[in-house]
C-alpha cells in the first residue's frame, strides 16, 4: 500500500447526479483519485472507521474511460482496506442494476461510473456517483460532505495492481478480495419476482411485436437477456444492443429528438405494437405505441392506475405515489381515486429514497423519463418496459388506446418541456434573479389568454425525516389550471440547461395535438422572460 500526497483540486462537488465533468477531466492527473479517496473517507466515517469486511459495488455504463477508472478505483479500495469488491464483468453495470445489486448483496454502497443520458467518449462526458447502503444516490448530507472533504484532502491511498475484469472469478488486491461477477443475475432474478414472466411469454407469442433501443448504451445485454433469452421476443426485437464507448457517436438520451430511428419506426406503416428505448445508463425509458408517444407523466399516471391489477407485486395496492415537482399532475389524479397520498417532491432521485424507505410510496417518476417503484431506489428504465408490456397484456388493448381510456377517466394533461442546452450561465442565472425579484407582483398578469393566478419558488420538507431544500424551481400559476414550471438542470457540464415545463389540464377536451395546445402558453412565457434577449435563443434545442 502507497500513500500518494495530494492537494485539493476546485470544482468537485457533486450536483444532482453525482459528479459530472468532461471526459479528459476526469483523465488528469490526482482528479478521480482525490474524488474517489474523498468519498471513501466519508464512508469510512460512517462505518466507524474501518472498510473492513466491507463490501463495495463497482460498475459504470461502458463509456469511455469506464475501464480505467474501475482500475483506479479498484487500486483506492484496496488502499483503504475494503474487504471485498464487487465488479459487473467488463465493468458494465445499469444504474438500477446496481441498485439492486447493493441491496441483494448486503453492500456499503456503490460507485457508479457514468453520466447517465450525456454523450460519451474522450471529448465528451463522464461522471462519478456514490450509491448509499438503501441502493440510491447518496443524500445531499452525504455528497455535501463529500465535496468537503475533496477541500482539504492531502492524500490517498493505493495498492498498485490491475484485475482482469472480463474474467467471471476472485481474486486479491492486497488484501481486498475483488469479485468479478455476472451483472444481469441480481437484476433478472428480481424482475422475475415482479413481473409475470410466462405471461409475458405467451403474450409475446401470440404476435405481439416490439421494439426496444437501448442506444448502444448498457441495458443491450439486459435487454437482450430478458425479452429474447427470458420471455421468447423474435430475433431483431432488440436494437443498437452492443454498448459502445462513445454511443456509436450519438446523444444516449431516450427522447423524440434522440430517438428519432425508433421514433420513425412505431410511425411506419410497418410500425410494431410497441416501442420503448433506454438511456446510456438504463435509468430513464421511452414508451411508445404505433404513430403514439406517452409522455413521461402519463406513463406514470398508467402505471400507478393499472399496476395493481396488471402486476404480481403490486396485486395488494400500493402505499402511495410521488412525482418530482416539474412532472405532469396526472398522477395526482389518480392517487386521489385510489384513496391514496401523492407527494410532490423536488427534481433528483434522491428525494424518493426516503419516502420509499419508509413505505410511504410504492411508484414514483419524473417527467425527465425516469419510472420505479419499491424494488430498488434508483429509476428505472426497463422495469417501466416491463410494465406497460405487462399492462398491455392485461388489457388487450394497444398503447393508444390504454392512454384514450385513461384521459376518458382521469383527463388529459397537456404537456411539453423545452430544454435550452448550453445557455450562458451568467445570463441564466440573471434571467432567474429578475424573475425571483418579481413573483410577488406577478398575480393578475395577463399571459396566454388567461391571468397569473400566483407564482413562487418552490421548497420541501421531506416528511420522513425534516430535511429541507429550497429553491428547486419557479412555478407560474394560471387563472385556468395551466402551469409553468423554470428550473436549471444540474446534469450538464457546459454552461447551464435551462428547462421550461408547460402543463394544460383539460377534462373533456383529450384530442388536441399537444403542440399546438402548448404552443401559445409557451411563447407567451417566452415574451415575459424576454429569454430571446437575454440569451441569444429563437428555439429550444429539444422538445419534448
Amino acid at each position: 500500500m502507497r500513500v500518494i500526497s495530494t492537494a485539493p483540486i476546485a470544482g468537485q462537488k457533486p450536483g444532482t447526479s453525482g459528479l459530472r465533468k468532461k471526459t479528459r477531466t476526469f483523465m488528469e492527473q490526482r482528479y478521480l483519485e482525490n474524488f474517489i479517496q474523498s468519498t471513501l473517507d466519508v464512508v469510512r466515517e460512517d462505518c466507524g472507521g474501518s472498510l473492513a469486511g466491507k463490501r463495495l459495488v463497482v460498475g459504470g455504463d461502458g463509456r469511455y474511460f469506464n475501464r480505467e477508472a474501475i482500475q483506479t478505483i479498484l487500486q483506492i479500495a484496496a488502499g483503504n482496506g475494503v474487504g471485498r469488491v464487487w465488479i459487473a464483468q467488463g465493468g458494465i453495470l445499469s444504474t438500477p442494476a446496481m441498485s439492486c445489486v447493493i441491496r441483494a448483496r448486503g453492500a456499503v454502497g456503490g460507485i457508479v461510473l457514468s453520466a447517465s443520458h450525456n454523450p460519451g467518449g474522450i471529448d465528451a462526458d463522464f461522471g462519478v456517483k456514490y450509491n448509499a447502503s438503501n441502493g440510491g444516490p447518496a443524500p445531499e448530507e452525504i455528497t455535501d460532505r463529500i465535496y468537503r472533504r475533496t477541500t482539504e484532502i492531502t492524500e490517498y491511498r493505493v495498492v498498485e495492481g490491475s484485475v482482469n475484469i472480463d474474467q467471471l472469478g476472485s481474486s486479491k488486491l492486497g488484501d481486498t478480495e475483488v469479485v468479478v461477477f455476472d451483472p444481469l443475475d441480481d437484476y433478472a432474478a428480481l424482475m422475475q419476482q415482479i413481473f409475470d414472466f410466462p405471461k409475458l411469454r405467451k403474450f409475446l407469442a401470440g404476435g405481439f411485436r416490439m421494439c426496444f433501443d437501448a442506444m448502444n448504451g448498457v441495458t443491450g445485454p439486459f435487454a437482450k437477456h430478458i425479452f429474447l433469452d427470458l420471455l421468447g421476443a423474435p430475433a431483431g426485437s432488440v436494437i443498437r444492443a452492443t454498448p459502445l464507448e462513445d454511443f456509436g457517436g450519438e446523444h444516449p438520451d431516450p427522447n423524440l429528438t434522440y430517438a428519432a430511428e425508433l421514433v420513425a419506426k412505431l410511425a411506419s406503416d410497418d410500425a410494431p405494437d410497441f416501442g420503448a428505448a433506454c438511456d446510456g445508463d438504463g435509468d430513464r425509458n421511452l414508451i411508445l405505441g404505433r404513430k403514439c408517444f406517452v409522455s413521461p407523466g402519463d406513463s406514470l399516471a398508467v402505471i400507478a392506475e393499472l399496476a395493481p391489477a396488471a402486476i404480481p407485486a403490486y396485486h395488494p395496492g400500493l402505499a402511495g405515489v410521488a412525482r418530482s415537482m416539474p412532472t405532469s399532475m396526472a398522477a395526482d389524479r389518480v392517487a386521489a381515486s385510489l384513496g391514496i397520498p401523492c407527494f410532490e417532491t423536488p427534481t433528483g432521485w434522491k428525494f424518493f429514497g426516503s419516502l420509499l424507505d419508509a413505505g410511504k410510496i410504492t411508484i414514483c417518476g419524473e417527467e425527465s423519463f425516469g419510472t420505479g417503484s419499491n424494488h430498488v431506489r434508483e429509476k428505472d428504465g426497463l422495469w417501466a418496459v416491463l410494465a406497460w408490456l405487462s399492462i398491455l397484456a392485461h388489457t388487450g388493448k394497444s398503447v393508444d388506446q390504454v392512454l384514450r381510456d385513461h384521459w376518458t377517466k382521469f383527463g388529459r394533461s397537456y404537456y411539453q418541456r423545452y430544454d435550452y442546452e448550453g445557455v450562458s450561465a451568467e445570463g441564466a442565472n440573471a434571467m432567474f434573479a429578475d424573475l425571483r425579484g418579481k413573483l410577488g407582483s406577478l398575480a393578475g398578469t395577463p399571459l396566454a389568454g388567461s391571468k397569473i393566478s400566483h407564482a413562487d419558488d418552490f421548497s420541501y420538507t421531506d416528511p420522513v425525516n425534516g430535511a429541507t431544500a429550497a429553491n428547486q424551481g419557479t412555478r407560474i400559476f394560471l387563472e385556468n389550471g395551466s402551469r409553468v414550471i423554470l428550473r436549471l438542470s444540474g446534469t450538464g457540464t457546459e454552461g447551464a440547461t435551462l428547462r421550461m415545463y408547460f402543463e394544460s389540464y383539460s377534462k373533456d377536451d383529450i384530442a388536441q395535438d399537444a403542440e399546438a395546445k402548448i404552443r401559445p402558453l409557451a411563447a407567451a412565457v417566452c415574451a415575459l422572460l424576454d429569454l430571446e434577449a437575454r440569451l441569444g435563443r429563437k428555439a429550444p434545442d429539444v422538445i419534448t
